[in-house]
């Protein structure tokens, strides 16, 4: 039972006694810095149940819980807060325990599976910065719903079909000359996004020559014979023309094989793969199940909607009026599928922009309306846009910023920075672009990773490598200069222990405040789907021990049990910000 649970229990005692009320619950928080005490409970909510002076209430219950919580020492009451100081033998004695538990913060795996999707992207183009969001997003809550208890499945559906794909695969075999990844030395995804551009390009072309010789616009862009012709290969590819699927083929492949170098420099994998070209016929049977059972309804085109009104939503089509499937379909029976292939899942996260908010809501319902129970456990992890200072990006017009580039930048300025502040003296040349990477990566990761999913973000690639204030490279410094004290500690021959009567430095239990929150960050984490909650308690412990390291001697106090302490305290947050870090998908380096 945690200390909180026993203090709640007791006050709710408190009042029955004292007032002969019932209090259904109890409110605490963090005592404010200008008050002594380490844990606050508000007396204002009680006057609910409890008539009277909130200043009276209060010191009656911190009188009574004094006499009955061994662990409380002393109390006062500041207006409506009742401010509790807890003994040091406490904090001494669960520090023990954090130091004996393995994988700190983390709990066994149990219940229900859950399917996370993230990435799903398209294979006309390279992966950008509004995929590198999506990418972080969705591996570190995967770590993070892992590390607080759940089997996690790592998924995506990569929506390889369409008129935009065959756009590429058209521009490709009109201009390409034979081109091949190998032949121009670029990644496939690179090379075929090229020709995505390429095809937006030509065909501008032609609609300015239509609407010159009299188009109206509309017509010009319906009309283009590079469009005509790209509808026509959609038309072959779905006929299962040999020539036009082999060509597809081959352009995925490339596309694959690139996806898959940018995926391993940004540390993110998978566990399983879904293809568009396999799914989207999928639903169609279960649209038929759902008009018997008379979850959907038929028109008199013969085209298939499911009427939401009264949930609040309105009417949506799942079924053209010609029997072909609408995305809904797909998604519809992409969902069963998944849970036939796994059947240990007991519900589904989907990493998708927030454009796609009032999609996901419908889908959510109609699965719950045809009876999955599983339905019950979906949600949309939605996310705002990336934007930079230099605008909006568009895929057409070659104006992204894309996922390799930005990663080499990051590591070029985290080089850039680390030169200019000389701090890598004795290192080879090949030790600083690994070091580079690995604060460059992290300092892309963080400044996306700590902003709450549903803000949008402002990216500027300056700002998120500095070596001051709420950073990635920041904490990394602070991490390395922990794993430089323990070096120090080794070579000094220092034996950490701790003793349960020691008595704390105000330094001390604020980090050991800190370090007792760990678990319960990872399931607010888990439970809110946000990555941000553990990247901002990462920064909160590592600005308490900097100032820790600035106000409190360590290895150079001539006291032995403090040096000890104090050793064992570094190393048990330096372990605690190397696994918040490894939630995010960010690796900590050992010296900087």
């Amino acid at each position: 039972m945690s200390l909180q649970t026993t203090i709640e229990a007791h006050v709710k005692n408190a009042i029955a006694e004292i007032f002969n009320a019932d209090l259904p619950s109890v409110e605490f928080q963090a005592t404010r810095k200008e008050f002594e005490g380490d844990i606050t409970v508000v007396v204002f909510p009680m006057l609910r149940v409890v008539k009277g002076n909130p200043v009276q209430i209060g010191t009656q219950i911190g009188e009574y819980l004094v006499e009955n919580v061994s662990e409380i020492t002393a109390f006062n009451v500041v207006k409506g807060f009742l401010n509790l100081v807890i003994a040091d033998t406490y904090y001494n004695t669960d520090f023990k325990n954090i130091v004996k538990t393995a994988d700190y913060g983390k709990v066994a795996e149990h219940g229900k599976a859950v399917m996370i999707e993230y990435s799903s992207p398209n294979t006309n183009k390279p992966l950008h910065l509004g995929h590198v969001r999506n990418v972080l997003l969705g591996y570190s809550v995967s770590e993070i719903i892992k590390a607080a208890g759940s089997k996690v499945y790592k998924t995506q559906i990569i929506n390889d079909r369409g008129i935009h794909i065959c756009k590429s695969m058209l521009a490709w075999e009109r201009f390409g000359n034979g081109e091949t990844p190998a032949s121009t030395g670029l990644k496939g995804d690179k090379l075929v996004g090229n020709y995505y551009v390429k095809f937006d390009q030509e065909y501008k072309k032609e609609v300015a020559q239509l609407v010159a010789q009299g188009k109206i616009e509309e017509e010009a862009k319906k009309e283009a014979p590079l469009l005509l012709e790209a509808q026509e290969m959609l038309r072959k590819w779905e006929a299962g023309d040999a020539e036009v699927v082999a060509l597809w083929e081959k352009m995925n492949q490339w596309v694959y094989d690139g996806f898959e170098v940018t995926y391993k420099n940004i540390g993110v994998d998978f566990d399983s793969y879904y293809y568009e070209s396999n799914t989207y016929l999928l639903g169609k049977d279960i649209i038929a199940e759902g008009l018997e059972r008379g979850v959907f309804e038929k028109d008199p085109d013969g085209s298939v909607w499911c009427n939401l009104t009264d949930d609040g939503l309105d009417r949506k089509i799942v079924m053209r009026s010609d029997g072909t499937a609408v995305y809904m379909t797909q998604d519809i029976g992409t969902a069963i599928q998944r849970v036939k292939d796994h059947p240990d899942v007991g519900g589904m996260i989907y990493t998708v922009g927030n454009e796609q908010d009032y999609h996901f809501q419908v889908l959510f319902l109609i699965l719950k309306k045809l009876g999955y129970d599983w339905a019950e456990n979906l949600f949309h992890l939605s996310y705002g846009m990336v934007d930079l200072p230099s605008g909006k990006m568009k895929s057409r017009e070659g104006t992204v910023v894309d996922a390799d580039d930005l990663i080499n930048e990051v590591a070029e300025t985290a080089g850039a920075i680390s030169e200019e502040l000389g701090k890598l003296d004795g290192y080879s040349k090949e030790e600083k672009q690994k070091l580079y990477k690995t604060i460059g990566l992290g300092a892309l990761k963080y400044y996306i990773l700590k902003v709450d999913p549903k803000k949008r973000i402002l990216f500027d690639p300056k700002e998120s490598v500095d070596f001051q204030g709420n950073t990635g490279p920041f904490i990394q410094y602070t991490y390395a200069r922990i794993q430089s004290i323990l070096r120090k500690a080794k070579e000094m021959n220092i034996e950490t222990a701790i003793e349960s009567e020691r008595v704390l430095h105000p330094k001390e239990k604020e980090l050991l405040k800190l370090l007792q929150e760990y678990p319960a960050t990872i399931q607010l984490a888990a439970a809110q789907k946000s990555p941000a909650i553990i990247a901002n308690y990462t920064y909160d412990i590592v600005k308490e021990y900097n100032s820790f390291f600035q106000q409190v001697q360590i290895l150079g106090t001539e006291n032995v049990d403090d040096q000890s302490f104090r050793v064992e305290l570094s190393a048990q947050v330096g372990k605690v910000i190397k696994s918040a870090f490894s939630l995010l998908g960010i690796e900590v380096p050992e010296r900087m």
